[in-house]
C-alpha cells in the first residue's frame, strides 16, 4: 500500500462551489481505476471546522506504486495541473490499514494527523505505538477506514481516517469534508500491518 495526498490552497474568497461541481462531475471517473484502493475527495472551507484556508486536498491509498505512477503521468492529473498548477504531491509507504465499524457507510469527513518519530537509534518503538493506536482507532464508532503511513526521510508518521459523520471527534490535525469516495480497490487493500 502507498498513501498520497496533495493540497491545493485556494484564495479566501474562492467559490468552493467550483470545487464541489468539479468533484461531482470528475469524481466518478476514478471509481474504476485499476490499482486504486481509495480516493477521498477532501476539502476544507475557511471558517468551517476550524479551517484557516480553503483547500482541495484529496487523499489516496494505492495498492501499489505503479498504479500511482500511472495516475500522476496520466490525463486526470494533467487536467488538475492545467487548472490549478502543479501541486507538491506528498506520498508515503503504507504501514497499516484497517476498516472500521462504519466501513459500509459513505464517509463524510476525514482527519489527517502527523507526528514525528522521536530521535534515537531505533524508530520501531514509535511505529509500534502508532500501529497500536491505529488498531484502537479502527474500533471507534463512526470510523469508515483508517491508515498509517511513514515518511522515512523526515521520520514523520501520517494517520489518515475517514469518518461516517460530518463531525468527527475533535483532535489535533487537519479536518476535511469528504465530497466523494472512489474506492474501486478498497476490498483488495490488505488489512493490518503492511510488512
Amino acid at each position: 500500500m502507498h498513501a498520497m495526498q496533495y493540497r491545493i490552497t485556494l484564495p479566501a474568497d474562492y467559490d468552493m462551489k467550483i470545487i464541489r461541481r468539479r468533484v461531482e462531475t470528475k469524481g466518478p471517473l476514478l471509481d474504476d481505476v485499476p490499482g486504486l484502493g481509495l480516493k477521498a475527495y477532501a476539502v476544507s472551507e475557511r471558517g468551517a471546522d476550524g479551517a484557516a484556508v480553503n483547500a482541495y486536498a484529496p487523499f489516496y491509498l494505492w495498492a501499489a506504486p505503479d498504479a500511482m505512477h500511472r495516475f500522476l503521468w496520466g490525463p486526470g492529473f494533467q487536467g488538475l495541473v492545467r487548472d490549478f498548477g502543479r501541486p507538491v504531491v506528498e506520498h508515503w509507504p503504507g504501514l497499516a490499514f484497517a476498516r472500521g465499524p462504519a466501513a459500509a457507510a459513505v464517509p463524510r469527513a476525514a482527519t489527517r494527523r502527523t507526528g514525528t518519530v522521536p530521535a534515537g537509534p531505533d524508530p520501531a518503538e514509535a511505529v509500534e505505538g502508532a500501529l497500536a493506536e491505529l488498531r484502537r482507532r479502527a474500533d471507534a464508532d463512526g470510523v469508515h477506514t483508517t491508515a498509517l503511513a511513514i515518511d522515512p526521510r523526515g521520520w514523520e508518521l501520517v494517520h489518515f481516517t475517514l469518518w461516517e459523520d460530518t463531525a468527527p471527534p475533535a483532535e489535533p490535525g487537519d479536518r476535511y469534508q469528504v465530497l466523494h469516495l472512489s474506492a474501486p480497490g478498497l476490498d483488495a487493500l490488505p488489512e493490518g500491518r503492511q510488512w
